[in-house]
């Protein structure tokens, strides 16, 4: 055995020997292990074919490599092998058939596990299904990907099978549909292998590979499944090129996706003492190449990071025997012998090690690449086109939220309206959306609505926020607004050079873009009031197109020292101390807000940053609201709150890790926190992103780049604070994720509409904006 391969120590509660289980890799840094088949006997050198079903389930810890016993409760499944499980949610796992012994075959209920509350505690539901199902089977493969949850092939006990069935999760109940292809399909197989490339950004695709035919014979062919904009489903039969070497037929193996590469490991081929190798399949090049192995069948496979690790199965020195070791795949290692795939692995290494700076400036105005993202300053937006639904989970199993993006005819359909008498979010509308009206600004004037307007509007508004996620999923053609700190109109002047949300406008495009708005919606500007309470009607009049994230300054103990309480008391005549006023309506709201979204799967939009705490997306949708921010941190999730609306990037790519952020914090009191790249890059690959997009700092050229152009921020203010002549800019997302600023400089006679009275409050003064490299420091205030 290579330096490739390493036998891993386990400590703890150790399980028993088996195969046929599963092994489900979960956000917490564990590998679940469910079911199989153990010696029955605990002599086992007389244990031959002598097996029993396991009931009991483990997580082994990475970090520790320590094993767990799970408790669960619940309704538990009936113990079962040669099932099949997948992740569908941050520590939640699904199960479905198998067998149970006796020649029985296990249920066609879908088993939900959920592992989110206390570590090692797990609780099993069986998901509620309507209609037909899948029926019982055996041997198959249980993928997920996007929105929807795939089963294909697998053993009805009498011959194999080649049908497919999915439940889309996004719909209000879950049925199993089955996948009718006019395209060719596979054949019928059992004990084959499916795993998901989620390198590819148009949709995610499903690849399955090898398997047992009704003939008993190993299989060899791999094929594609994938889905189409217009919701159909082909089958396409990957073509391997002929002058290479291709993977022995084999079944009972694994695969596991590295970016675009391939890896099968194990299996056998019908012969016991027949040698295998671990094959991959370059999905870029249709080229196989093999590499020396584990010899492995009915193990169980999972990836983490840059390693491959194996547990239980057969063996070919003691075929009937399980094992019960740990191995790891050390994939630098492995790839060494082949240049090309030892090439690519280097490229993912170099994203992780070193970040290269970039010099270019937004000011140049030429075109530059992040990754799979084309930015392209100052060219006109294109108004286009339908757009994929996404998925999501509810914070409970797998209820699915009522949010659907189904598009027909090319054509984004209108979100319904809330519809009654004198409908307040259209009355604030037509008196606010005004891009080409110059109206009165002045800062002593009144308020043209009333607090009971306000208060009305922002109950409507809160009762669709409550009913989203608090990490949205969101679509391209997109737009994304940083902060705009009640700078009214700077937001006016965007709407009426770029397009405005409102479809009864000459230019409005809410029918061809969503809108994303990043937080800091108030305080420094004059008319906090005029700014929030559009952004609020907006959302009513279009509440699946217009999205709120809430920024630092959606927190009252922020927003009552920094301008919008002062407004409220002068513009309403109100008493915003008073739990009954405007003021602390529109607070009560900004606890309902989402922290942040993600564009097309690939694309992560956030206020503040990752901080130090955030290590994967979806542990936002842990977080319950309504929340309040606490600066007095006590728990980890006080803190990811804190990182996710404060936090910045450290002041240059050459600055890595996490650091104090002296200049919003110079006393440590607040516990924010600088993040380098190292970080941004590390979070990425871990959650299959490619791109963060956040605002919460001024930045001269109203955007700029991080982390080797992995990190956007972007700032909708133009000369912040009257200070500071910094351009604005906003991001227009293309459906091809192509990133176009939008960009508006200062000029002289920009009017200023800051405010400009200080001493009856604090400094409201940001800190100065960023200058590239430069790391000027100051006090937060």
């Amino acid at each position: 055995m290579t330096e490739s391969f390493q036998k891993v120590k386990a400590y703890g509660q150790l399980p028993s020997d088996r195969f046929g289980h599963t092994m489900t890799y979960i956000a917490k840094g564990k590998a679940i292990l469910i079911g199989g088949k153990e010696c029955q006997i605990q002599d086992t050198t007389n244990s031959t074919g002598i097996y029993r079903f396991a009931e009991d389930i483990f997580s082994f810890e990475m970090l520790t490599k320590q094993w767990n016993s799970v408790k669960v409760q619940g309704t538990v499944p009936k113990p079962r092998a040669a099932h099949a499980a997948v992740s569908i949610k941050m520590n939640q796992i699904v199960i479905y058939g198998g067998e149970t012994g006796g020649g029985s075959l296990a249920s066609d209920d879908l088993y939900l596990l959920d592992l989110r509350s206390a570590d090692d505690i797990g609780e099993w539901s069986v998901v509620p299904v309507v209609g037909i199902t899948p029926g019982r089977r055996y041997g198959h493969t249980l993928t997920f990907t996007k929105q929807f949850l795939i089963i294909f092939g697998g053993s009805t006990g009498m011959e194999p099978i080649n049908d497919c069935w999915c439940i889309n999760v996004e719909r209000k109940s879950f049925a199993w549909v089955k996948i009718e292809c006019q395209s060719e399909q596979p054949m019928a197989r059992v004990y084959h292998s499916a795993s998901v490339c989620t390198n590819d950004i148009a949709n995610e695709t499903i690849i399955i590979f090898g398997g047992r035919s009704k003939d008993q014979q190993p299989m060899n062919d791999a094929w594609k499944l994938k889905r189409h904009a217009d919701g159909r489903w082909d089958w396409i039969k990957v073509i391997y090129k002929l002058d290479i070497e291709q993977p022995k037929g084999r079944y009972q193996h694994t695969s596991l996706f590295f970016y675009t590469m391939l890896f099968i490991i194990g299996g056998k081929t019908g012969n016991l003492n027949e040698m295998l190798t671990i094959n991959v399949f370059d999905t870029e090049t249709s080229e196989w190449s093999k590499f020396k192995s584990i010899q492995r069948f009915k193990h169980a496979s999972w990836l983490v990071d840059t390693n491959i690790f194996i547990y239980g199965g057969f063996g070919l020195s003691s075929p009937d025997i399980p094992n019960g070791a740990i191995s790891k795949i050390n994939l630098n290692n492995l790839l060494l012998p082949s240049k090309p795939l030892s090439n690519k692995f280097a490229q993912y290494q170099d994203a992780l090690q070193s970040i290269l700076t970039s010099q270019t400036s937004p000011r140049q105005r030429d075109s530059f690449r992040t990754q799979n993202y084309q930015i392209i300053t100052q060219k006109p937006y294109i108004q286009k086109q339908a757009e994929q639904p996404f998925f999501n989970f509810s914070n409970y199993a797998i209820v699915a939220e009522e949010h659907n993006y189904q598009k027909a005819h090319n054509k984004k359909p209108m979100p319904p309206q809330i519809v009654q008498l004198n409908n307040i979010a259209d009355l604030f509308l037509n008196r606010l959306l005004q891009p080409k009206t110059i109206i009165n600004l002045s800062e002593n004037n009144k308020f043209q609505f009333k607090a009971q307007d306000i208060i009305l509007l922002c109950d409507q508004a809160e009762a669709i926020i409550k009913e989203q996620p608090i990490l949205l999923k969101c679509n391209a053609p997109i737009k994304i607004f940083g902060d705009i700190y009640g700078q009214y109109s700077d937001l006016m002047k965007f709407f009426d050079l770029w397009g405005s949300p409102f479809l009864d406008g000459k230019d409005g495009d809410i029918e061809a873009f969503d809108y994303i708005f990043l937080g800091n919606f108030v305080d420094r500007g004059s008319h906090s009031l005029e700014t929030i309470c559009l952004l609020l009607a907006l959302k009513v009049r279009y509440p699946d197109s217009i999205h709120l994230i809430r920024g630092n300054h959606e927190d009252e103990q922020v927003n009552s020292q920094f301008g919008f309480l002062e407004e409220c008391a002068r513009r309403l005549d109100e008493d915003p101390n008073s739990d009954d006023s405007a003021f602390a309506r529109v607070n009560r709201l900004f606890e309902w807000l989402p922290l942040a979204a993600i564009i097309e799967g690939r694309v992560f939009c956030v206020h503040g940053g990752i901080g130090s705490q955030l290590q994967f997306a979806k542990e936002i949708e842990n977080i319950k609201r309504p929340i309040e921010v606490i600066h007095e941190i006590t728990n980890s999730e006080q803190q990811m709150v804190i990182d996710i609306l404060w936090s910045d990037p450290t002041d240059s790519d050459a600055d890595f890790g996490i650091q104090p952020n002296l200049s919003r914090d110079p006393n440590g009191d607040l516990n924010l926190v600088k993040f380098g790249p190292d970080r941004v890059i590390n979070f990425l690959l871990k959650n299959y992103l490619q791109l963060i997009i956040r605002s919460h700092e001024c930045v001269m050229d109203g955007f700029e780049r991080f982390a080797g152009g992995q990190l956007i921020t972007v700032s909708s203010t133009i000369d912040e604070c009257g200070k500071h002549k910094n351009a604005g800019a906003i991001l227009v997302v293309k459906k091809n994720l192509e990133i176009v600023p939008k960009l508006i400089d200062p000029k002289p006679q920009h009017y200023n509409n800051w405010i400009v009275n200080d001493d009856l409050l604090y400094d409201r003064s940001p800190k100065p904006p960023h200058w590239k490299n430069q790391g000027q420091k100051s006090c937060y205030k």
